[in-house]
């Protein structure tokens, strides 16, 4: 255990945010639809993706739903490679130091 000097305090360290692999995006989006924007951290989409997806199951019960389901998956699938991609690219940007 270090002891620190009176008076003195640890230094703050800044909120480290890491990149988000989209294929990883992907596989979670394939297996839960809404997983892969929960993964990116889009928690509002992803939670919205995966109400609309199971409303969409029940609504196969009259039928529309066989068309709504894999609509929902594959948007799914392409918003959380898309949200993924456009998330290190803000990382980027925001690491970037402009010339002087």
């Amino acid at each position: 255990m270090s002891r620190q000097a009176p008076g003195r305090t640890a230094p703050m360290s800044s909120p480290t945010t890491f990149t988000k692999d989209p294929a990883i995006a992907v596989v979670c989006s394939f297996l839960v639809c809404g997983l892969g924007h929960v993964y990116v951290g889009d928690y509002s989409k992803g939670f919205a993706l995966m109400i609309a997806y199971g409303l969409a199951w029940v609504l196969t019960g009259i039928l529309i739903g066989f068309l709504i389901v894999p609509v929902l998956w594959i948007y799914g699938l392409w918003s959380a490679h898309h949200d993924a991609v456009e998330h290190n690219e803000r990382l980027a940007r925001a690491s970037e130091v402009p010339a002087a």
